[in-house]
């Protein structure tokens, strides 16, 4: 017996594969080579079915097919995220990942990179599909295990330890991190708020990977006092053992500022207090 669910996802398939077929016709007399198997795009369908893209009506052509020539796309680059996706292509392209593609270079691989990154992914390009894949488009992957596919450097290596990593571990498995979920997106691609055009409040995740590296009060002042108080915040991000433990115990330095705040604050409100008095 064929359940409706199954004879749905039978039809989405045969449907994914007549627009593949059509593509291919439309291209010429030869497929490319990186043509896709029926196997392949059975499971690509699977994958695509429950995905936002399939729920807002963005199906295999709306990525692989030129809109002008009508040519099939065998792989899609940043240009066609940016035709629905302009804030995270734009940001994207201003961080380290993305510069070398906004100044016409060829797309940056872990084997140029300047920290140390894994070996195996060396030669994996950075583009939008490097952390998403784009057929599930669930983003809970691209938060942390993306990172980790090619990041090789103490901080990163040292997340699962952390005691954001137990919060992530803890909660309950979603397509996208949740609000109270810190994983290494939430900190180097923080979200921005902002109303949609009905008002209703939604958030845009800045795709700029070096925004809040530098200065660090950025990341404080972006990222850390979303949670902390600013005292814990500054005293973290300025412990270089503390951020290459990846914050794997609370902070034990000391800004000497924050105590000269304390001291300026009690001569404050002790005058507050005598002048009071006084009158």
């Amino acid at each position: 017996m064929i359940t409706f669910k199954e004879s749905s996802r039978k039809v989405g398939i045969a449907i994914a594969l007549i627009m593949c077929l059509a593509s291919f016709l439309l291209v010429g007399d030869a497929l490319p080579a990186a043509a896709a198997t029926e196997q392949e795009v059975e499971e690509i369908v699977e994958l695509w079915q429950p995905s936002a893209h399939a729920l807002n009506d963005v199906n295999c052509a709306s990525c692989h097919q030129d809109n002008e020539s009508n040519a099939f796309i065998a792989a899609p680059d940043h240009e066609s995220c940016r035709s629905c996706h302009e804030q995270s292509v734009d940001t994207f392209l201003l961080g380290k990942h993305g510069v070398r593609l906004l100044e016409g270079e060829s797309p940056l691989t872990p084997r140029i990179a300047q920290i140390p990154m894994k070996r195996d992914a060396f030669d994996q390009q950075m583009n939008c599909n490097a952390c998403h894949n784009v057929h599930s488009v669930d983003t809970m992957p691209a938060a942390v295990d993306s990172c980790l596919t090619c990041h090789n450097d103490n901080h990163s290596l040292n997340y699962e330890n952390s005691q954001h990593a137990k919060a992530v571990f803890a909660s309950q498995p979603l397509p996208r991190p949740g609000s109270e979920q810190v994983t290494c997106a939430t900190c180097h691609l923080p979200r921005i708020a902002h109303k949609s055009a009905d008002g209703t409040p939604a958030a845009k995740v800045n795709h700029n990977n070096t925004y809040t590296l530098k200065p660090r009060n950025r990341m404080v002042g972006e990222v850390c006092m979303n949670c902390h108080g600013v005292e814990y915040s500054y005293n973290s991000i300025f412990d270089d053992e503390l951020v290459e433990a990846n914050f794997d115990r609370p902070p034990t330095l000391n800004h000497q500022t924050f105590d000269l705040m304390r001291a300026a604050e009690e001569r404050r409100v002790g005058n507050a207090s005598v002048s009071e008095f006084a009158g």
